[in-house]
């Protein structure tokens, strides 16, 4: 069996950029949440999606808020995204899913404690995490039982493809977002460090605590390593602040068993109201299975 983490934020976000305008009979703006619906009733067509379960950002500002005043909030953001959030989650729970909305942390935080809880779990072959998003390539298992898959482009994202992508183990994607940077959750990493300078100093000593002070002892062909070393020194709470904020939480208090994760169908009386709420029939002809 295999266990499949959504990530509904990004699905939010791809169905509301990427179909046009859709309004409800009061005249609401609900694209976003119809596109997120079709989304997964065409995932939920696929026979081996048999587990899963949902997590959301149910507020876009989390404790990493606190830890750093410049992290991302929902400035900028589309007011009518930002207003679908909570009909978004009503909608996959009118799938028949379990959703985890996130308050207090992300949703890249209950997806990886659902990953690390159950990756080992009896009757479970691989978790798929269903999202491109850098960060969650920490959750992403050399031994191939956690893995991620870009829905858009088609694309499995194992251990190897990691390395392909960034140069560097997923155990290292902390750290070297902590050196590069990560501009969408708004810290900006260390002066001078680069995609190609942060992969070829971490894929020898993987974590910024093993990395020797002096560049000259680091034995990779960087020509700037003693600037490079220098500023590591410099700034050396920075830099660990930001892998803190980089990396994903698995404490997250999710109460499901995985049993409760098993998808049994579309449930029909909340299924029907949320269609006539959008004012979307179309939805319910592309219903896979119904409950009993």
């Amino acid at each position: 069996m295999q266990l499949h983490l959504l990530d509904a934020t990004y699905e939010l976000f791809r169905a509301h950029f990427g179909r046009p305008p859709v309004n409800d009979p009061s005249g609401r703006l609900v694209g976003a949440t119809v596109g997120l619906v079709e989304s997964v009733l065409r995932l939920l067509r696929n026979s081996s999606v048999t587990h899963i379960g949902c997590a959301t950002d149910h507020i876009i500002r989390s404790w990493r808020n606190e830890r750093y005043a410049g992290y991302k909030t929902e400035a900028g953001m589309p007011p009518v995204l930002l207003a679908q959030f909570d009909l978004a989650e009503t909608a996959l729970r009118s799938l028949g899913l379990v959703v985890w909305p996130m308050v207090e942390f992300e949703a890249d935080d209950a997806l990886a404690t659902a990953a690390a809880r159950w990756a080992d779990a009896r009757g479970v072959d691989r978790i798929v995490i269903l999202s491109p998003d850098k960060d969650l390539a920490q959750c992403v298992r050399p031994d191939g039982r956690v893995v991620a898959f870009d829905r858009r482009r088609e694309r499995w994202i194992d251990a190897d493809a990691v390395r392909a992508k960034f140069g560097v183990d997923p155990e290292s994607i902390p750290d070297w977002l902590a050196l590069v940077g990560d501009a969408a959750d708004g810290f900006p990493g260390l002066r001078g460090w680069g995609t190609a300078s942060a992969a070829a100093i971490l894929s020898r000593y993987r974590h910024l605590e093993a990395i020797p002070p002096d560049g000259r002892d680091w034995g990779v062909p960087l020509r700037n390593a003693t600037v490079l070393a220098a500023t590591l020194r410099d700034c050396r709470a920075e830099a660990e602040l930001y892998r803190e904020l980089a990396t994903l939480r698995c404490d997250v208090p999710l109460t499901e068993s995985l049993d409760d994760l098993a998808w049994r169908g579309v449930p029909r009386e909340p299924f029907s109201r949320l269609v006539a709420t959008l004012g979307a029939p179309h939805l319910a002809s592309r219903v896979p299975r119904w409950a009993e």
